[in-house]
Order: structure tokens, then sequence, then C-alpha cells
């Protein structure tokens, strides 16, 4: 064995927390509630005596949300009980509120992680350490927020399910240097139930992670148990593992969500008294393992190599399998943001209130995405009703946040809905950055016949007009302002009707013929151009071809198109993959075999081709066309393309009826700006979690390099310019090969060859097990694109997103 020396083996038990993949959300609390309650009861046994072959035994709440739930439904006493059992080591903590995506912010996390540190405090016992279970990856800037809170370690047990581990290698240990140069000592480990195909559980082990020639129908006997642990010590050593330690997860019972089970020790105590002088095991909590670690690493500082950047989670893809309940849901996030950005010192709002809308969007991003037959039965109502209550809790965190906000801009002025309500509206900046962006002032239809004469929109403080520009439609009338904002600057507007504009019976310069169609190009260029070809401002001109789509997309501030010259799709052209299952029966296996892949080897792949062009609005601040295309899986595609006359900015609104497609399917939209890697001209950027990262760039080795989750958008920059995407709506971003093949990862030599083509990626339901089955239905999805010299920084490009994403806050006031 490892350099003559004996092995000791931890052992760490722990109920991994799945909230509905197994059960209904509110069983799986009460479960984890119950766990907590059955591990008292064996401390009580050990503590008695009644239990002395129990000595030893520990167990380790593997995330927060059971110990919260446990903490309500307690007597003073069982709390009392349970922070006793902590102290004493009999009981671990981790510092980690659930499992999650990569769906909410870096404020989210941070808030969530302080409930258990802060819990921590109260009963004397530092959460020093972690466990994340199942998931695949960490935007980078979740180790900042571990060591803000001061979680100092990570024990990761990564599921290799459509997933693989980093480094090339797992249990290994290093340290993951975070954004702002502190250290997470961090072990990437097993899958979190390896301990039970070891068959450290009597009678409860299984094959799902070790595959060998044993016959283990009846669980797995002590005799292969010896047989598996020391064949896998041999071929750890026989791999280059150096440690004379090594972590096991176990689960009391062979499933998700399972209870403690202190008949561990009845396999632990005959190995050790066998076996024992060679391999120890150990039962351990978290900070029993890394204490041992850390005092290794101090005597052997050059084992543990150090890595900082980008962990992706290749489970965060779940999200795009109910893009609507992921658009509700970001929108509520920024909701709850605002309500804190306006209420800071919560008057109006409560801190109860706060923690309400924090626990909903926490269960919506939890990484379960629904009950483990949703693909192959995916009529069952159990199936349905899971997946309601997984959805609700986006809807209900809408619901709360806007509440919350709607309360505070009642106590702030907000005129609510009454006969001569005057036209007057209030705008606010909450950010720390200055906001230039578009206002849009709502009012009722009835208002239509104030302002068809015209009007204006005055400052009432400094008495000057904006530019507006006025429409109606199913929400009445919409007037759209430019303005620009500082930090917590406010503004109040007053739209005022033009009383006396004279009627016109006809203009002597009229270049719009009597068919009501114009043709013609003025003798003085307009400053918004809209033809069925083109559509062209000072700052941009769009272009299009009939079949081909959006091709060119030029900035006349320099004469370039933005658009990569080797792109394989043009600009918002949606690519429609689907792999077809051979029948109904064959929608299970078909999944299971893409592995790393989303698609598979036999995916047909449509592209869209544009078939009709619609100019919808003519204005002086912006205009408008609707782009239709023809695409499989979808009745309908559209974009719906504003440029605007007084900067260089586009919207594109993808509209689409998604056919319902029961087979394993992806709808990716191509972004292709930039340029190609190759030539180095821009660098592509994005947010996750908080942190600013270069992909493929500023990541660990060996770690997903095809697709992102990102926090706003992304952008494109170099020392003269940025291009920035902001991405309100759907968070995924896809760079690698639309086909099936090896997958590269990050620091693979080929990945520095990789066109690395940019794709938004709004729609999937490729998994096997627990994504929505049907993606049919009706979606719209938002692109702010806006590019100049002045978001030549990763930065000031990122924060444009964010403030694209975030909208001008404007309200009707009664002040």
């Amino acid at each position: 064995m490892h350099q003559n020396k004996p092995w000791k083996m931890y052992v760490i038990q722990h109920s991994h927390t799945d909230v509905g993949y197994t059960e209904r959300q509110e069983k799986i609390r009460q479960y984890h509630v119950n766990y907590i309650r059955q591990a008292l009861q064996i401390v009580r046994h050990i503590e008695s005596g009644a239990r002395p072959d129990w000595k030893g035994y520990k167990w380790v709440c593997e995330t927060y949300w059971p110990v919260e739930s446990f903490l309500l439904k307690s007597t003073a006493e069982e709390r009392e009980e349970f922070a006793q059992a902590v102290n004493k080591g009999y009981i671990g903590l981790s510092g980690t509120y659930l499992n999650f995506g990569e769906q909410l912010n870096q404020e989210m996390i941070s808030v969530m992680i302080k409930r258990i540190t802060d819990y921590g405090q109260s009963i004397g016992f530092p959460v020093r350490s972690a466990m994340t279970a199942d998931i695949t990856g960490f935007g980078w800037g979740y180790s900042q927020v571990l060591a803000d809170a001061g979680v100092e370690n990570v024990m990761t047990c990564i599921h290799t399910h459509h997933s693989m581990f980093p480094l090339w290698k797992k249990q290994t240990p290093f340290w993951w240097e975070t954004p702002n140069g502190e250290r997470i000592l961090t072990w990437s480990g097993e899958h979190y139930m390896f301990g039970n195909d070891l068959g450290l559980i009597p009678g409860l082990g299984g094959s799902y992670t070790i595959r060998d020639d044993h016959d283990i129908h009846s669980g797995v006997s002590f005799e292969v148990a010896e047989a598996r642990i020391e064949r896998y010590l041999e071929q750890l050593v026989a791999d280059g593992f150096t440690f004379p330690f090594v972590p096991v997860m176990v689960s009391g019972l062979p499933t998700d969500n399972g209870s403690p089970n202190a008949s561990l020790m009845d396999f632990v105590n005959p190995w050790n008294e066998k076996h024992g002088d060679r391999i120890y095991i150990q039962p351990a909590t978290l900070d029993d393992f890394f204490t041992d670690v850390r005092a290794y690493a101090a005597e052997h500082p050059a084992e543990i190599e150090t890595y900082s950047g980008d962990w992706p989670d290749w489970w965060t893809d779940g999200s795009a399998s109910t893009p609507m309940h992921v658009q509700i849901f970001r929108e509520a996030q920024r909701v709850y943001k605002k309500v804190k950005q306006v209420d800071p010192a919560c008057e109006i709002v409560s801190k109860e209130r706060l923690a309400a809308i924090e626990y909903e969007l926490a269960l919506f991003a939890e990484h379960t995405w629904g009950y483990h037959s949703s693909v192959t039965e995916p009529w069952n109502p159990f199936v349905q009703e899971l997946g309601c209550r997984k959805e609700a809790y986006a809807a209900n965190a809408s619901s709360l946040a806007h509440t919350a906000l709607y309360d505070i801009l009642e106590a702030r002025g907000d005129a609510l809905l009454g006969p001569d309500r005057p036209m007057k509206f209030e705008l606010y900046n909450p950010n720390a950055f200055a906001q230039s962006d578009y206002a849009k002032l709502i009012m009722e239809g009835w208002h239509i016949s104030e302002l068809k004469n015209g009007f204006e929109v005055v400052d009432e403080a400094s008495g000057s007009n904006y530019e507006a520009q006025m429409v109606t439609g199913h929400r009445g009338v919409i007037i759209t302002v430019p303005v620009t904002l500082q930090p917590k600057q406010r503004v109040q507007l007053t739209i005022k009707p033009l009383a006396n504009r004279k009627p016109v019976t006809a203009f002597r310069t009229d270049y719009v013929g009597s068919d009501r169609m114009m043709d013609i190009m003025p003798p003085v260029t307009p400053k918004l151009h809209i033809t069925p070809k083109f559509i062209e401002s000072p700052f941009v001109r769009l272009e299009w071809e009939m079949g081909a789509g959006l091709t060119k997309w030029m900035d006349k501030s320099t004469n370039q198109d933005l658009l990569r010259a080797d792109r394989l799709h043009h600009a918002f052209t949606p690519v429609y993959n689907v792999t077809r299952a051979p029948d109904e029966f064959g929608m299970y296996d078909v999944r299971r075999k893409m592995g790393r892949n989303r698609r598979g080897p036999d995916a047909i792949t449509s592209v869209g081709t544009l078939v009709n062009v619609d100019i919808v609005e003519k204005g002086a601040l912006y205009g408008t066309v609707r782009l239709t295309y023809r695409v499989d899986g979808c009745s309908h595609y559209s974009l719906l393309v504003t440029v605007y006359s007084d900067r260089a900015r586009v919207d594109v609104a993808v509209r689409m009826h998604k056919e319902s497609v029961w087979d394993p399917e992806n709808l990716y939209i191509s972004l292709p700006f930039g340029s190609a890697p190759a030539s180095r001209q821009h660098e592509l950027w994005i947010e996750k979690t908080g942190a600013a990262v270069r992909p493929r760039i500023d990541q660990l080795p060996g770690c997903l390099a095809d697709f992102y989750c990102v926090d706003e958008g992304v952008a494109y920059v170099n020392e003269a310019q940025g291009v920035a995407i902001a991405m309100p709506d759907a968070p995924l971003i896809q760079m690698g090969s639309l086909d099936y093949e090896d997958r590269l990862l990050s620091g693979h030599p080929g990945v520095a060859h990789d066109p690395a083509h940019l794709y938004a990626w709004p729609m999937n339901n490729y998994w096997e097990t627990n994504f929505k089955a049907t993606l049919g239905g009706f979606y719209e999805f938002r692109y702010y694109v806006t590019w100049g010299e002045e978001l030549h920084t990763s930065q000031a490009a990122l924060t444009a997103c964010t403030s694209l994403n975030t909208g001008i806050l404007a309200w009707r006031t009664s002040k």
C-alpha cells in the first residue's frame, strides 16, 4: 500500500438532499426533519451506553435546508439537543443551503449561506466546511462567497452522469483561488454513494459506480467489500494517488434522500478489528476530514496544487427544460434586488418578507428539475404535480417580489388607478452605476383621446423636454423616453397634451405615394430609414436576405460588420436539432446514450430560413421590423428587431410557438458577434455569480468548455470597443460544436483551435429522467445588443448588460 504506511479511510455518512426527485417536495422536507430526529436518537443510544457498538458513529447534514426546517418544527429541548450533538462532533454541518444549479446570483447565494453561518455562530460552532453532492460545478464567484462567509473547505461529490470531474482526475485535493485571491481547500471526490457500492452499509450495497465480477443482487457481502476496498486503494496508488488517507461518502440507505443508519458501525468495527492495522476506517464529519488534510498540507505543501477560475456546471442546462419559469425566476431575482435597493432599511418590506422571497428563489434554483420518471411517464399525474410544484417556486417568488416592490412604490407616492390621475411619472436609478436607457411610461387606453393631437414630455425640475415616441397596444398607451440617470438619481416627468396642433391637409414634400408605399430615397436621409430589405440609423445598418436571414450588422462609426466572417449561421438564426427515439418506449435509452453530448450521433438538424419581412413600427425614436423564419420544431419563429435613432443599440425579441416534441431536442439561436478566436481581435467575457471570466481561459483545467450559464449577458471586447449582448430571459450560451463528437474539455490542445461559435441555448429536453418532456408552448426571449468605444473593458460591457436587463424603474406618481 501507500509508502508502506497504513491507510485511513474517512467515511462521511450524509443524507443527499434532492428536492422533488424521489417524492413530493413537502414529503422530502418531512423526511429530512425526521432524519435529524433519527440521528439524535442514535446519539442518545450512544451516550446512554445502550449501544456501545455504535460509539464513533457520525453523520453530516449535507445542506442547511433540513436543519432550518427542523429548527422551525422542533421543541426547545430538541434544538438544544441538536446544538450539543453538533458541538460534540456527532453531527456535522455543511456550509451549503441546498445543492444549487448556477441560476442564483452572487447576492442570493450569499444570503442563503449566511443562514447557516449565522446558525453556527448562534451555537458557538463556526461553519468552516461545506460539501456538495450530485451537482457538477460552480461559478467562480461561488468560491468568493464561501471565503467571505468563512467557509474554508469544500468537498465535492460529482455525479458523472452526462458530466465529468475537473482536473482530469478525481479523489484529488486542490486549492481553489477565489477572484479576490483567497484560497478554498477543495477535495474533488467520488460519487456521493460510492461507499454504498464498496459495501460499507451491510446488505445495502450496489454496483452503480463499481461494476465488477461480483454478484451483488443480495447486497455487498463483507467478503466482496474486502475485495473491492483492497482493489480500490491499490488502483488509487497505481493512478498516482500520494495521500495516506482518502474520503468516501456513504448514504444510510442506497437512495437519494436516505436516512442516517448506525449499521455503518456493524461494518466498521469488524473491519477495523480485522484490517485496522493496514486500512483503518474512520467515521467522520467534514471538519474531521479537513483537519487532517490541512495538517498534511502543512507538512507537504507541494502535493496540493493551486487553480483559479470558473468551474462550469454540466447540469446547469436543466434550466433550459423549463424556459418560461426560468424567465419568471430571473425577473423575480432582479425585482428582489430592486426591493432591497429602494428600501434598504426594511422600513416598508420586513426582513421576514425578504426571507420568504429568498426561500422561493432558492427552492427553484435547487438542482432537481423534476420527478425521476418525468421523461418516461410525462402523463403521470404525480409527474405533473411535482413539476407544477417546482415551477410554482418561480411563480411564488415573482408574486412575493412584485408585491413587495408595489408596496414600496405605493409608500413612495405611486398613483393607483382612479379618475383624474395626472400624467406624471417618477423615474429612479437605484443602482451604483449610471443608467442610460429608455423609460416606458404606461397609461390606460383612454388617454389616447388626450394625446392624439400630440404631446410633450417635460422634466418638471429643469423644464427641459424629452424626445418621446408613443405606441398603442393591448396595455393601452406606451410612451418611450430616452433618459440618463446617475446613481440614485430621481427625476419627475409630466406628459402634457398639445392643445392647438394644426391639422395638415397635405405635405408638399411627401414621399409616400397614394398607394401608401415609400420606396423613394429622400434627398435628406432620415434618422431612421426602414425598407423591406434593411433598416438603418446613424449608428447601424442591418441587412437581411430572404432565405439567409440577418446577414449584415454594420457599425457605421467604424464601417465594420460586427458579425464574424467565419460564422456558420447568421445573426439570430434558429438552429434546431432532434434525435429520434425508435418508439415511445425508447425515450429513456436514446437520451442515456448521449453521454456528455446533448444530442445523438444521428441527430437531425434544421437551420431556420427567412420567409417574410414586415415593417411594424416607424417613428422618430425607433423603428421595428419583424423577420419570420421557417424552422423544424416550431410552428412559428420570428424576430422583432428594434433599432434606435439616438444610440448604438438594437433590441431583438425572439418569438416562437414551439411544437410539442417528446424526442430529445435542442433549440439554439446564433449570436455570431466578435471575431474568430485565432485572430485574437476580441475576447469573450461573461459574468457568473458576480465574477467576470473568459470562457475556456479563466477556468479550471479538464472541465466543461461547451456551454455556460451567465448572470446577465456576454461581451466581446478589445482595446478599441466592445459589444454587449444582454440576455434577461434565458441564461445559457453554447460555444462548443453543435455536432455529436468527442467533447473537448478546458485545457485540451484542441480547444485552442475550436472556432467557439456563440449561440444562445434557450431550451432542451434531452435528459432521460427528470427534465420536462415537452417544451411545447409560446415563448419570447429578449436580447439587447449595444456597442461602442465606451464598452472597451469587460467591466463596462458587463455592467451594460446588467443595466439593460434591469431597466429604468418608473411609476406613475401623484406627487
